[in-house]
């Protein structure tokens, strides 16, 4: 089978929820309830919102895919974090956030997460960027691992709201 990552394109929407759906859930901490994340899959995650997200200059989208099907995708959003905790995590400036980055359970260690990452980490580099920086809950270790071989270490901290309830996550920077 061929994994393959490519710029997602306006049509792409569905299958952007549809993993993200299938996803999100994963990086969540145990005790986060079902009724949150579906609320977070149903309102950020959104096929209205991956249009919006599509559409936005100062965001790049990818899709991963094998033999055509989708099996994960990635998020980079140029810009100076809103965040003030984020601000004043990170050091190098101008900034990307690597916002998502998640591949189907029967796809994590394939491969396509390190394309996915090569894909983001280029499209941050031809914005200009000096460093990328990404926020992971801190009960996230594999990601956390996934991240650090990436090149990204530990900032800082920062507040992550899903629902009504705040999570709390690690701010990792690297540079580009």
């Amino acid at each position: 089978m061929t994994t393959t990552v490519r710029r997602a394109r306006p049509g792409d929407e569905a299958a952007l929820h549809e993993v993200a759906a299938a996803t999100f859930a994963l990086a969540c901490p145990p005790h986060m309830t079902q009724e949150r994340v579906d609320h977070f899959v149903a309102t950020v995650l959104s096929e209205a919102n991956f249009a919006a997200y599509l559409a936005d200059d100062a965001r790049d989208l990818f899709l991963a895919e094998e033999d055509g099907t989708p099996i994960g995708y990635a998020m980079l959003v140029a810009g100076e974090p809103a965040d003030g905790d984020v601000a004043a995590a990170i050091t190098l400036r101008p900034t990307a956030e690597l916002s998502k980055i998640y591949v189907l359970p029967g796809h994590h260690g394939s491969g396509a997460s390190a394309a996915l990452m090569t894909a983001a980490i280029d499209a941050a580099t031809g914005r200009g960027a000096a460093g990328a920086w990404l926020g992971v809950n801190q009960l996230n270790e594999r990601a956390q691992r996934f991240y650090g071989k990436s090149g990204f270490t530990k900032v800082g901290t920062k507040r992550f709201l899903v629902g009504d309830t705040y999570e709390d996550d690690f701010v990792f920077e690297r540079p580009l």
